[in-house]
């Protein structure tokens, strides 16, 4: 599992490319941690190189849309697959994120 996070003014992309499982999830967790410190702004989850979700990725998600909604800030996801998708579908997550 891959993060590779850029920012541009007030918009933080987090790139997430491979599996996102939980010993990803436990991998990745401090560099996602680091993202909450720009959770006034905007974070932009890019999905376009993400395989595989878990229910621990799925958190991971949740505790970011949870610190932007706590700042004033919001989480978007770009380019998620019909599998992941799926996934958003089945877990309610497509009402709790904008989805692009």
């Amino acid at each position: 599992m891959e993060v590779n996070i850029s920012k541009e003014n007030q918009v933080v992309t987090a790139a997430l490319v491979g599996r996102l499982d939980t010993p990803a999830s436990q991998e990745i967790a401090p560099r996602i941690e680091s993202l909450k410190n720009d959770a006034a702004g905007t974070i932009v989850l890019d999905c376009s190189q993400l395989n595989y979700i878990s229910s621990s990725g799925l958190r991971i998600f949740l505790s970011l849309r949870k610190a932007a909604s706590e700042k004033g800030g919001k989480v978007i996801v770009r380019n998620i697959s019909n599998d992941i998708r799926s996934v958003f579908m089945m877990t309610g997550f497509l009402n709790l994120f904008e989805i692009q």
